[in-house]
């Protein structure tokens, strides 16, 4: 995705680069926590649309400069990281498959 990897994928012929394994919890969530979820990321989703238009303008840079160069500026890779990171951390809390309020940082 986003050109962050140059492995085509096996499609059942061998290991996937990447893997996401959880273990999921016993544990009852409160209906009121649960639903008040989409108000508590709205911040998030505000200050990602504009981040999202950020990187969108960087990986079409990217991709050109991959087209020219033959690999991905090292300059924007840790912005695109981050983004989707931050991205993926605000779906996961939404999708209730994690309880921790995700953090305003593109950082690990």
């Amino acid at each position: 995705m986003a050109l962050l990897r140059d492995d085509y994928p096996p499609f059942g012929e061998g290991a996937y680069p990447v893997t996401y394994d959880v273990a999921y919890p016993d544990m009852r969530r409160n209906k009121w926590s649960v639903g008040l979820r989409i108000f508590y990321v709205i911040p998030h989703i505000v200050v990602l649309f504009f981040i999202g238009i950020a990187w969108f303008i960087t990986a079409v840079i990217a991709w050109f400069a991959t087209l020219f160069t033959g690999s991905y500026p090292a300059s924007l890779y840790p912005f695109a990281i981050g983004y989707l990171r931050w991205s993926l951390r605000v779906e996961f809390y939404l999708l209730l498959m994690r309880d921790e309020y995700p953090p305003f940082s593109l950082e690990p």
